[in-house]
């Protein structure tokens, strides 16, 4: 029976904690998929592709307003499809390959499950380790919906190496994946219904923030809120009853009602570990489990699923394995996320509907795009810019951004709550570049002055 210092089971964030400090540890790698996990190959980094040619092809619809005629004419599905996995699976198989190619590595390439807290089974292999470190990450959920097993559905798996862009493209959910999926195909030409159970999108974002976007993706497309799909069949095209009595048919569907952990395919009962009721692994700041020896990083631990956080797990735990007297522990006080729908969104910190709930005091502003030069020279009549700060010691609280560049110009308003700024020293203590968009931030943040 193999017995190793290290075995890391999932190689996409936890494929990373290996370094030069590993150099003499005798090590496994458990990975039944493709290395580099949901982000490099089905996930951010091939949507965020997409996204950008389907930003190119949205913008030659919509340049009237600038007093240029420009047209969108077609978009040649396989060439952009192409362009993003011939730069991707290149890596994915590389990163194998040097593994693979590592004298202290091995690689196992089928599904674990655990025996006990030190002993996992891989295929026909059974393997024990010192240290045990768990990265098998998240899968889409499936809702129960009747009929839909027996349908070819697709989820973000799938979605964005099909063979022919959808004539309609139906999507049943409301977050992220649903506003990204729905903004990437309507640009290149799809017909795009969102089904949704809920009364927003985006729910879990700011109010103001997942009502914008609500408005703006009416305008879009063919929005269907507080509706359920009751049942679904499939006979060349898929049809769909709804809960409202209407029938839809399309000629793709595409299932992106969340996410759930790996947890259930691990058998990690056998290895005492603990998990919460939604079946992520709980672990204490230093991402150990109840298992002696076992940790866990990313989306199989962590409800909040974001590369940016499973890959500062990784950093912590390929620490902590090496340094056991002098442990790091995770922050996640301070977790921003991005949606890159279009227009993008921005967000980190409180809620304003969650400052209210919990009773936490505050002060609020909100500053549109359209109130900078650079907003006038985009014509922005919809993005906005919303914080959150602290009435006593006027530090920020959060950020909520929606229009053109909010991931980037996020990124200075969480540099300054990470530092422990006010919000006063953050809008005075620089000079904002102008006419630059940036000074959306300034100006709100000098709004608080007032308050």
């Amino acid at each position: 029976m193999p017995h190793y210092d290290l075995l890391i089971i999932g190689a996409g964030s936890g494929n990373s904690i290996i370094d030069e400090r590993h150099d003499e540890w005798d090590i496994a790698i458990i990975e039944p998929g493709e290395f580099g996990g949901t982000c490099l190959n089905r996930g951010c980094v091939p949507s965020k592709m997409f996204i950008y040619a389907a930003d190119q092809a949205y913008m030659a619809r919509t340049n009237e307003k600038f007093g240029i005629e420009t047209n969108f004419v077609n978009a040649r599905w396989p060439e952009i499809r192409d362009r993003v996995f011939n730069r991707i699976d290149p890596i994915t198989e590389s990163g194998l390959d040097y593994r693979i190619s590592l004298s202290n590595v091995t690689v196992y390439r089928n599904t674990a499950q655990f025996i006990d807290e030190q002993t996992v089974q891989t295929g026909e292999d059974i393997v024990t380790a010192e240290q045990i470190v768990i990265a098998a990450g998240a899968r889409p959920e499936i809702p129960k919906i009747s009929g839909l097993d027996q349908v070819p559905y697709l989820t973000s798996d799938e979605i964005m190496r099909i063979s022919d862009l959808p004539s309609h493209l139906v999507i049943i959910g409301g977050g992220f994946i649903a506003v990204e999926m729905a903004h990437i195909f309507s640009s290149f030409g799809s017909e795009v219904t969102i089904i949704h159970r809920g009364s927003h999108l985006l729910r879990g974002l700011d109010s103001d923030i997942s009502n914008q976007i609500t408005e703006i993706y009416k305008e879009r497309f063919n929005l269907l809120l507080e509706t359920e799909v009751d049942d679904v069949t499939y006979n060349q095209n898929f049809q769909l009853n709804l809960s409202s009595g209407e029938t839809i048919e399309c000629d793709q569907l595409l299932v992106s009602t969340g996410r759930i952990p790996n947890t259930d395919q691990l058998n990690v009962s056998k290895g005492k570990i603990e998990i919460m009721d939604t079946g992520h692994i709980v672990t204490n700041p230093f991402l150990q489990t109840s298992a002696e020896g076992v940790w866990a990083i990313g989306d199989i631990t962590n409800p909040i699923q974001l590369k940016h956080l499973a890959n500062a797990d990784a950093r912590i735990v390929g620490h902590n394995l090496c340094n056991p007297q002098n442990l790091l522990a995770v922050d996640r006080s301070l977790s921003p996320a991005a949606v890159f729908g279009y227009p993008p969104i921005a967000s980190v910190g409180l809620t304003e509907q969650h400052a209210v709930a919990e009773g936490i005091p505050y002060l609020v502003v909100n500053r549109s795009f359209a109130d900078t030069a650079y907003g006038w020279a985009m014509e922005d009549s919809t993005s906005f810019v919303k914080l959150l700060a602290d009435p006593e010691n006027r530090t920020l609280l959060g950020a909520h951004l929606i229009g053109p560049q909010s991931p980037t110009l996020i990124q200075q308003l969480i540099q300054g709550m990470t530092l422990g700024q006010t919000v006063d020293e953050m809008g005075k203590a620089q000079l904002y570049i102008h006419p630059a968009l940036p000074e959306v931030i300034e100006q709100a943040l000098l709004e608080f002055k007032m308050k």
